[in-house]
């Protein structure tokens, strides 16, 4: 039944598609599109910075909805689907960080250029086509019925050893990938003192002790536990700052817990002493920052069963992997980390060259606006 929904939903956007690709192409103008998140997110506004600054008169359309629960919501969030169709059928490029339906399920005019700038900087854990039929991932069915991550022309990526997992993960083929990061990570090389600076003037405290950030990823389908982690973190000695995944929000168990909401947990890299995640992207955007990285995996049987990951944390990051929040607590005790695994993970999962992630990407934009067909 679903799926000849979808299919309904799918012949009523072409029908309403087609008048639309028979308007002319602005050949200055480039949508934005996300699901991840209510507002523009930090990729989408440096780049949207550098193409003003090469090309003043670009046309920048930004289409950002959360579909989340309640039928207001949906409402919403179709009207931004339609809303869309004009905007897709009439730019020269379309950027976007998640999967958009109308993108995957329509065709489109050759003249148009869509980049896939995904929202993670590296495929630690599987996604897409990896994570089809798994509790984590989406249902087969529908997801090939909705055309999955079809219609890319580019794929931006990271460290050339993550090239097998994008090209599963999108069913694309390596040639579409492009090994040069994303704008976050100029913004992390380049704002580091700044962002740190703006942080420590709002929480002095932060200077005093040693300051943990536990980021976990989200899990699809079963909660987050990290009690323990919170119960074994010496606070006397520690600041722990959470920032939960934006889809999965945690509650605080302990008064001493920090979770500075007015900052996001990019931000928060420049002031933690140590990173702590597990499955999370956010490793790879510590390592830009040579931060020292620790991963809580109290469910790691259970998360490589229900969505897969791509590398063995245990075999990649020996000694800095734990299962148990007691044994973590022990290593950061014993101040002993191992920094020559911390440079080879760096040399392996990020891109040759950094800090021209925001340069490299708005350039292909505008090369790409003006193609002619």
């Amino acid at each position: 039944m679903k799926v000849f929904l979808i299919k309904l939903f799918q012949m009523g956007m072409a029908v309403l598609y087609a008048p639309c690709k028979c308007l002319p192409t602005n050949e200055n103008k480039v949508v934005f599109l996300s699901r991840q998140a209510n507002e523009v997110n930090l990729d989408f506004r440096l780049l949207q910075q550098s193409l003003r600054k090469k090309k003043p008169d670009v046309n920048i359309i930004n289409i950002c909805k959360r579909c989340d629960s309640g039928v207001k919501d949906y409402v919403v969030f179709a009207w931004c689907l339609l809303k869309s169709l004009y905007h897709i059928a009439t730019a020269r490029v379309c950027v976007l960080d998640t999967y958009w339906p109308p993108i995957s399920m329509l065709k489109h005019k050759k003249d148009l250029t869509v980049i896939q700038l995904w929202h993670a900087m590296g495929k630690i854990k599987q996604s897409g086509y990896q994570s089809l039929g798994r509790e984590g991932g989406r249902n087969e069915k529908i997801a090939k019925a909705m055309a999955m991550h079809k219609n890319y022309d580019i794929v931006i990526a990271g460290g050339k050893a993550w090239n097998p997992f994008y090209c599963q993960s999108f069913g694309v083929k390596e040639e579409v990938l492009l090994n040069c990061g994303l704008p976050r990570m100029d913004y992390l090389l380049q704002m580091e003192q700044k962002t740190r600076k703006r942080i420590l003037e709002q929480y002095p405290e932060f200077q005093k002790k040693k300051v943990l950030l536990y980021a976990p990823t989200f899990r699809r389908g079963w909660e987050a536990h990290w009690e323990e982690l919170a119960q074994c973190v010496d606070f006397e000695q520690y600041i722990l700052i959470l920032k939960s995944h934006p889809n999965q929000k945690l509650d605080k168990v302990a008064k001493e817990v920090y979770t500075c909401d007015e900052f996001k947990a990019v931000d928060l890299l420049t002031v933690c002493d140590y990173l702590i995640t597990d499955y999370s992207a956010i490793a790879v955007e510590g390592a830009v920052l040579n931060k020292q990285t620790y991963y809580y995996v109290y469910d790691y049987d259970e998360y490589d069963e229900k969505n897969g990951l791509n590398i063995n944390l245990f075999e990649t990051m020996p000694g800095c992997v734990f299962r148990k929040a007691s044994d973590l607590a022990e290593a950061l005790e014993r101040d002993e980390y191992p920094q020559e695994l911390l440079d080879e993970y760096r040399r392996k999962y990020l891109p040759e060259r950094m800090g021209v992630s925001t340069k490299t990407i708005s350039n292909i934009i505008i090369e790409k606006m003006g193609k002619k067909q």
